[in-house]
């Protein structure tokens, strides 16, 4: 099981926290904290990331969806909310498309999962890296994320990021909220208004000024809007259970 720390109260409701690539558990540990009042809280390192290792051989991104069913299951978790960022959004969005029912709502934070726009100079980078690699010569391309990377960990890299999770969108069935950066230059806002766009119900709020670490830039605001969506979530299943009464 990977790496993971759970605090607070067992309340019913769990909020499973998933960070970004190069983070871990400390990405999430002041939203962590400010929900523990209410609700049981768990982050985890994901595979290669923290303290977890990453597994022997190229992952793709279902072992990463396995491995948080993982927690789900072991701790018999009934009731939970996903917080994702950026490369955790890729996880939490198929997740919840593969239709588990344990996950009630998602909260993307400046998630990946959307193929970007290709321009020009993409497609002369590609070419020009291919050509080098033809004359045996070693490429100095690619982002800095990619080039610090050990080499097992470069082919998961490219297993994930060419991954299209656009077609998945349609399957979200859960009350999504989408917090967004203004100024994210990582996930553009045109990735944000796709999501918005294909998961019903979906909603957008977006953080003037910040970037594509809204969550931690503008924490107080984030962990507020954090706690309005849970309790909303509170709010309509005792609507829900006053109508079976």
């Amino acid at each position: 099981m990977i790496n993971h720390v759970i605090k607070g109260a067992d309340s019913g409701t769990d909020i499973i926290f998933l960070h970004g690539f190069g983070g871990g558990i400390i990405s999430f540990a002041y939203a962590a904290r400010c929900m523990s009042k209410s609700c049981r809280t768990t982050l985890v390192d994901l595979y290669g990331f923290g303290e977890t290792p990453h597994m022997d051989r190229p992952m793709d991104l279902n072992d990463y969806v396995k491995s948080v069913e993982e927690i789900i299951r072991y701790y018999v978790m009934k009731n939970v909310i996903l917080v994702a960022h950026s490369f955790g959004g890729r996880v939490a969005i198929k997740l919840k498309a593969e239709g588990n029912d344990a996950v009630k709502k998602l909260v993307l934070c400046d998630s990946a999962g959307i193929l970007p726009k290709r321009t020009s100079g993409y497609y002369i980078r590609v070419y020009i890296y291919k050509l080098l690699k033809k004359l045996r010569l070693k490429p100095n391309m690619g982002s800095a994320d990619y080039k610090g990377l050990p080499e097992i960990m470069k082919k998961t890299f490219i297993n994930i990021v060419n991954y299209d999770l656009k077609p998945c969108l349609r399957d979200i069935d859960c009350p999504t909220l989408i917090v967004w950066g203004e100024k994210d230059r990582e996930t553009p806002m045109y990735m944000a208004e796709i999501l918005n766009k294909n998961i019903r119900g979906s909603r957008l709020v977006v953080f003037e000024g910040c970037g594509h670490f809204a969550y931690i830039e503008d924490g107080y605001r984030f962990t507020k809007l954090l706690r309005g969506f849970v309790n909303e979530e509170s709010h309509t299943e005792a609507a829900a259970e006053d109508l079976d009464a």
